[in-house]
């Protein structure tokens, strides 16, 4: 079997599918599957791999396409993830089109958070409307402040400009006087059941015994408990819905209870609060939001919100509900995340296998790959599909690609002797096509190479060091690689290997891989730290710029006080 036939194959495929960037990964796991003997020589099929791969990534996207189709006809590539355009919003009305960005600010931002965030400005922009930011933080005992502006620092990274500004919970003294009126429309009443029976109550379709208290009777009670008579769980407000109703949501939903706790940003001030459906049906009415739009887990609470704005006399968003964005691997639970982080199996909430937005920035991804990801290929669908990574590390390497500068970089050093070599200086541009600068790495007789490319080799090996010299192997030894320097004009069909000069840095790359498995227990092998040999040049990477490791990938850097970086992805 032509090994390097069928890699080239294989990567014409997947580049193909992929924007024009195939994967070493991807077309390893191709290749080695064709044949069980290959699973042998690993390290001969990866250095093969890589040097098809770097050629077909290298020939423009129509030739793949070309070639594809004229060297293997009977091969068709996966239809690729197609680009969309975002859907008309329906009753929109230019000019009056209202959008919100709503986040609880009881955890950190992530990635279901950004994509509705962009849908959201998105249409706003499209209709020529307003957008607010609108903290729904009536749960005294969730907010907290480190993460109002988590979701600020976060919309901004995204470039999202929002309009007007405001928290939920600073027109308590409006929900009270709307909570009054229901009180006296006999809307909504004082329920002194404890949560169990409640719920029992709310599972059999049964009505509590309080439901038939005198309008007056309630009155008092929510008098009372304005003043703070009540303690925690002594007293609720329900909304008479309808008991018997197959939506959950409307069987005598609380509207309103007793939370004795601090509010991050009112003190003790108050201690009856509303529930998130309360707050939000008013509060969409108060800002004139227009359209909702949102995952379709919310979709069952619709109702009850809008028959609270029926009963207030306010008026009615158009819903538009879309699939909840789920990245494989990677947990959006904030309780999940927090049990991972007191267990000590992430480091925080920036974690980089996590999906927060501080997680997704530290794995160098760009602001405007979520951005394409958003509005050309995520977009509004009602069809749940849990995404893995490969589309938008696909997306940020085509964008990445023309700002990244490059370095030589070696993992697992092994060194290698160069004889017949009185030593060089090369000059090197920072990108092959775009104006980044030049450096020159100054060169003696000896330079490392990765231990994957010293693996096999033996005495009368060729090979070259890329835009050095070709060389000869003279004795092969554990870390230590002798050869003869022979010519500096490259030789037809020899390997070419990367390395690094002996003046030069050491680097640890963190490698992230995907959290959670398949049953959502712990990767204990989703973090690998790789240890190697940086050119010298490498100390000039400032901290979060990302840049290519030539022939091992792009990397961020992620700590001012040591070279230490984050792989992105290929």
């Amino acid at each position: 079997m032509d090994v390097k036939q069928v890699a080239f194959r294989w990567a014409l495929k997947n580049a193909v599918e992929y924007g024009g960037k195939a994967s070493v990964n991807a077309v390893m796991s191709k290749v080695l599957a064709t044949d069980p003997a290959l699973k042998t020589m690993v390290a001969e099929v990866k250095r093969i791999v890589e040097q098809v791969v770097e050629e077909v990534n290298s020939l423009p996207v129509e030739k793949q396409s070309s070639l594809l189709a004229e060297m293997f006809p009977d091969f068709e590539p996966k239809a690729v993830v197609s680009a969309k355009t975002l859907p008309k919003l329906p009753f929109a009305v230019h000019g009056k089109v209202v959008t919100r960005l709503p986040p609880e600010p009881s955890g950190h931002m992530h990635l279901g958070h950004a994509i509705a965030g962009l849908i959201n400005e998105y249409y706003a922009r499209m209709y020529d409307g307003k957008l607010w930011l609108r903290f729904e933080d009536t749960n005294p005992r969730k907010a907290e402040l480190v993460f109002y502006e988590s979701f600020r620092k976060g919309y901004r990274w995204l470039g999202i400009r929002w309009d007007y500004e405001k928290n939920n919970s600073d027109d308590m003294e409006v929900y009270y006087d709307y909570a009054q009126k229901l009180i006296e429309k006999g809307c909504l009443y004082a329920c002194f059941c404890k949560p169990d029976e409640m719920h029992r109550q709310r599972e059999t379709m049964t009505c509590c015994a309080h439901r038939e208290n005198y309008t007056e009777a309630s009155l008092k009670v929510w008098e009372r408990a304005l003043e703070g008579s009540y303690r925690e769980g002594d007293v609720s407000f329900r909304l008479k819905g309808f008991i018997d109703s197959q939506n959950t949501a409307l069987r005598d939903p609380v509207l309103f209870r007793v939370v004795n706790h601090p509010h991050p940003l009112h003190g003790m001030r108050y201690h009856l609060w509303p529930t998130y459906d309360f707050a939000a049906a008013v509060q969409d009415a108060l800002c004139g939001v227009t359209h909702v739009l949102r995952s379709s887990e919310f979709a069952f609470r619709d109702e009850l919100q809008n028959l609270i704005r029926a009963h207030l006399g306010l008026p009615n968003p158009v819903y538009v509900e879309f699939a909840r964005f789920e990245f494989r691997g990677a947990p959006t639970s904030k309780r999940i995340i927090r049990e991972l982080i007191a267990k000590g199996l992430v480091t925080g909430w920036d974690d980089p296998r996590l999906s927060t937005i501080e997680a997704v920035r530290r794995r160098g991804l760009l602001p405007e790959t979520l951005r394409e990801f958003t509005l050309t290929y995520a977009g509004v669908s009602l069809a749940k599909k849990e995404y893995d990574w490969t589309l938008i590390h696909s997306i940020n390497r085509k964008l990445i690609d023309k700002q990244a500068r490059r370095f030589f970089f070696v993992k697992n050093p092994v060194k290698l002797l160069l004889k017949n070599f009185q030593g060089a200086s090369v000059d090197l541009p920072y990108h092959p096509s775009q104006n980044l600068g030049s450096r020159t790495l100054k060169v003696s007789d000896t330079v490392y190479i990765s231990d994957e490319d010293a693996a096999g080799l033996k005495k009368g090996d060729v090979l070259r060091c890329k835009l050095l010299a070709n060389v000869r192997i003279l004795d092969v030894s554990p870390g230590l690689v002798i050869g003869e320097a022979f010519g500096k004009e490259p030789v037809q069909g020899v390997k070419i290997i990367q390395w690094v000069p002996e003046d030069c840095e050491r680097v640890k790359v963190l490698r992230y891989g995907e959290l959670l498995k398949e049953d959502g227990s712990f990767n204990s092998e989703s973090l690998q730290e790789v240890y190697g040999l940086g050119e010298k040049s490498i100390e000039s990477v400032k901290v979060d710029e990302v840049v290519q490791f030539e022939r091992f990938g792009f990397c961020r850097r992620d700590l001012p006080s040591e070279l230490t970086f984050i792989y992105c992805h290929e």
